[in-house]
């Protein structure tokens, strides 16, 4: 088995750098009607990054945050990562770009961009479209890691490498998982080989895997190659029935690529043109431990009672909103998309002035991408949850519910009145 990259706890112990900016898939329209709420179906798309934006922008901060810093990370790897644009950008053509660069002074820079305590994923399709870089000591990849990291260390807290790459093979591809026992150089590998021999560098290819409780299953372009289940880990724990976090990185060199050498072209570029779950039928939605979004339109009910509701179906930015009676009305139904936004009546649940403290109004405002506008669902708790404030939806006051009871930010507490019926 050809050794793959160990990590460990301190990749993540250097901390989270802020990214900047918006740009994600935006799910519009109103659907008035009083039919039940749409459930996702297997094969609907359940949560994406499309990286729609004007060339230059960041990557969506509500989504995104940098792991930055150089030092090896595990892997006696060389390049730095930062928070640059230089290193991060989408390019106005629907792709994210992530560039390894070497600089003036001769040192590497790239990026490393993940989702924890934003995005955490249970389950699905979870599928990139991506032109990977290329050369010696070149390592992209697209990964995942327990949403339990760093509480829990690695590799214990699990590790998923939906795609991985050394330049110095250009025409494979790695699929990997580790875990308590077979970590490192021990991790349960699958090899895709390109069947004509080409580069993967040449073109666009979609890798994914079809993750369900107890077995991962990866595919190139379709073309399923490798799958792990709970027997392929024998008497180690199988740590794979959890939510995890996206991760996109380009590394510089590392002691499973080898190092740059006079063949080696820099910069090189990663172009993601998307990241999606897809339902696949696990029943998790894509959104347990509080993930993705479910999408689809209709009521959001407190309490399995009452329902939420703009007063008096009027539109004005800043009307808070509130729960009463269902009445069946358009004021009352919610189009929950795909990018996590929440709309009714052409506009987005927002939080007032972006706040993220407890007691932060809850209102309609214009949808403007920011992270006062981004929601995630927790199936378990019912929770409806603000990740750029790490509280939940609530109304205020506590229960028991009541016709005409605000709603605001608070932190998360299990109560029936945090608790949302999609």
């Amino acid at each position: 088995m050809h050794p793959v990259r160990p990590r460990t706890a301190t990749h993540r112990a250097r901390g989270l750098a802020a990214a900047l900016g918006a740009a994600a898939l935006v799910a519009a329209g109103l659907v008035a009607s009083t039919a039940a709420p749409a459930e996702a179906a297997i094969g609907d798309v359940i949560w994406s990054q499309e990286f729609n934006g004007s060339a230059g922008s960041a990557p969506d901060s509500a989504v995104w945050s940098y792991d930055t810093g150089a030092g090896g990370w595990g892997n006696a790897e060389l390049q730095n990562y930062t928070t640059s644009r230089n290193n991060s950008a989408l390019d106005g053509q629907g792709n994210l770009v992530i560039t390894a660069r070497r600089e003036g002074d001769g040192s590497y820079t790239s990026a490393r961009l993940q989702s924890n305590n934003k995005v955490e994923l249970t389950y699905g399709r979870v599928e990139a479209r991506m032109q990977i870089p290329r050369g010696q000591g070149i390592w992209p990849a697209f990964w995942m890691l327990g949403a339990d990291f760093p509480q829990t260390s690695w590799p214990s807290s699990g590790e998923i490498d939906i795609m991985e790459n050394i330049g110095k093979e250009p025409h494979r591809i790695y699929g990997t998982v580790h875990g308590p026992g077979y970590s490192g150089g021990s991790g349960i590998t699958g090899v895709y080989q390109h069947p004509q021999n080409w580069s993967f560098a040449d073109t666009f290819h979609t890798f994914a895997v079809d993750w369900k409780p107890g077995s991962i299953t990866w595919s190139v372009d379709g073309n399923v190659f490798h799958q792990v289940t709970r027997a392929s880990v024998g008497g180690n724990a199988w740590v794979f029935d959890k939510a995890y976090f996206l991760i996109l990185n380009v590394a510089v060199g590392g002691q499973w690529p080898g190092y740059p050498d006079g063949t080696t072209q820099l910069p090189q570029q990663m172009k993601v043109d998307y990241v999606r779950v897809y339902d696949n039928g696990s029943g998790s939605g894509g959104g347990g431990g509080g993930g993705s979004l479910p999408t689809g339109t209709g009521t959001i009910r407190v309490a399995n009672t009452l329902c939420l509701d703009v007063p008096w179906a009027q539109t004005h930015d800043g009307n808070p909103i509130q729960v009463v009676g269902c009445n069946g009305n358009a004021a009352q139904q919610w189009t929950r998309g795909s990018d996590g936004t929440v709309r009714a009546l052409g506009k987005c649940l927002d939080v007032s002035g972006g706040g993220t403290a407890n007691g932060s109004v809850v209102q309609l405002w214009t949808c403007n991408g920011t992270g006062a506008q981004k929601w995630t669902y927790d199936s378990a708790t019912r929770a409806l949850k603000n990740p750029q404030s790490g509280r939940c939806l609530d109304a205020v006051g506590g229960t028991p519910v009541h016709d005409g009871q605000r709603v605001n930010l608070w932190d998360c507490h299990g109560g029936a009145n945090q608790q949302w019926f999609l």
